[in-house]
């Protein structure tokens, strides 16, 4: 295994650090602001518009697209370290190059199974930014960290499907640039588990559609916004039909795949930024007649979050290898761990650096509350931890059944 940059993407990360640094970081408090002069948490400030324009002017633009035809054309292991960076902040940085959930893991959909119709309809002015779309798996009346529980119907009537159901925490379905919705649901009751879902692409502005609430993330709304959605009697094409009738489960794998690295990159980018600081905070503040790094408690908390994110990066490093040399599924183990380590290690180091800034480290005055929130989160989407180390364990115990029937 060799993670050296290869200079390819030692040259596009030299180009994103010098947006961060340059453009992004001082946008951040543009953003509030235009968001709080609009009146809403789901509003689109022209700051947004601004950082696009000038993230594709240097080439920043679709870097986790691995089709050359539509994007950077960069393995997993190549956009791993351009995703960490992009999660030193989480809010903008992300959008601003085209590169945030959920629209990359639909793209990445869309380009994988879509129709050439449905690739001109909905990937195209994905890819160019021009809209959002939103993704509806998840069930409030399921436990949905078990997929083959989900109840909502996708059920063909002649030339068409026809939706019914209830989703939430379909992340992005409150912006007004949310477009598209795709949808997963049982097509065949009688399948066995694996094979009754299927998944279907929605206009959200189609007739049965209802954006019913907002969901508030640890009392934060923002962005794109969390929703939960009603679908009644939701009438569209049969040609809207993603893949295959039955491979709603196997598409799901495909998406999670990917997603789950760059979520678990923008983690590490989070858990940095935080350490940063952490490490300025306690060289500029003076307790008890000396600096807080001269501080023993404090050294211990820099010590034991470098050591944690050196540990969860190499771990992560190693999956996105995995994935682009024996593939999703022959790394699906490892998936698993970093989607467990990853999130736990960004909620140890923000946390620490919280408590290091004292009352600072939970008012808007810096980052750091936002971004637990978001780290915190993520120990529960894309599968929550207890569901991935139970995969872990399976796998490490099957290794013993032959021991036992001896």
């Amino acid at each position: 295994m060799d993670f050296a940059f290869s200079p390819k993407v030692e040259e596009l990360r030299g180009r994103l650090l010098d947006f961060m640094d340059s453009h992004v970081y001082p946008a951040e408090q543009v953003h509030a602001e235009q968001v709080a002069a609009a009146g809403s948490p789901y509003a689109h400030p022209p700051i947004i518009e601004e950082l696009k324009a000038e993230a594709r002017s240097r080439g920043l633009w679709n870097l986790f697209q691995p089709n050359e035809k539509w994007g950077a054309g960069l393995t997993n292991l190549e956009y791993a370290p351009l995703a960490e960076v992009t999660g030193r902040s989480p809010a903008i940085a992300p959008e601003a190059l085209n590169c945030s959930a959920p629209d990359t893991g639909n793209m990445e959909l869309l380009t994988e199974f879509g129709t050439p119709v449905q690739q001109d309809q909905w990937l195209v002015p994905l890819l160019a930014g021009e809209i959002r779309s939103c993704f509806g798996m998840t069930e409030p009346d399921v436990a949905s960290s078990d997929a083959t529980n989900i109840r909502s119907r996708i059920e063909r009537d002649g030339n068409h499907y026809v939706i019914n159901g209830r989703k939430w925490w379909t992340t992005g379905a409150m912006s007004d640039r949310c477009k598209l919705c795709i949808v997963m649901g049982v097509t065949d009751a009688d399948a066995d588990p694996y094979h009754r879902q299927s998944m279907i692409l929605v206009p959200l502005d189609a007739p049965g559609v209802t954006v019913l609430r907002p969901l508030s993330v640890f009392g934060y709304e923002e962005g794109g916004g969390d929703a939960e959605v009603l679908f009644e009697n939701v009438r569209v094409p049969a040609t809207n039909l993603l893949g295959g009738e039955g491979s709603g489960f196997a598409l799901a794998q495909a998406r999670l795949g990917p997603g789950r690295l760059h979520h678990c990159m923008r983690s590490i980018g989070m858990a940095e930024r935080a350490f940063d600081l952490m490490c300025q905070r306690a060289q500029s503040r003076r307790a008890f007649g000396k600096r807080l790094a001269e501080q023993g408690v404090v050294g211990d908390m820099i010590a034991e979050s470098r050591i944690e994110i050196e540990q969860a990066r190499l771990l992560v490093l190693k999956a996105a290898w995995l994935m682009d040399t024996v593939g999703n599924k022959g790394a699906r183990i490892e998936i698993s761990a970093i989607k467990v380590i990853a999130p736990r290690v960004a909620c140890q180091v923000i946390d620490r650096a919280i408590q290091v800034h004292g009352g600072a480290g939970v008012c808007q005055d810096f980052p750091l509350a936002r971004m637990f929130s978001v780290a915190r989160t993520l120990r529960i989407a894309d599968g929550p931890d207890e569901v991935h180390k139970m995969s872990i364990a399976r796998r490490e115990l099957r290794r013993f059944e032959t021991d036992l029937s001896s």
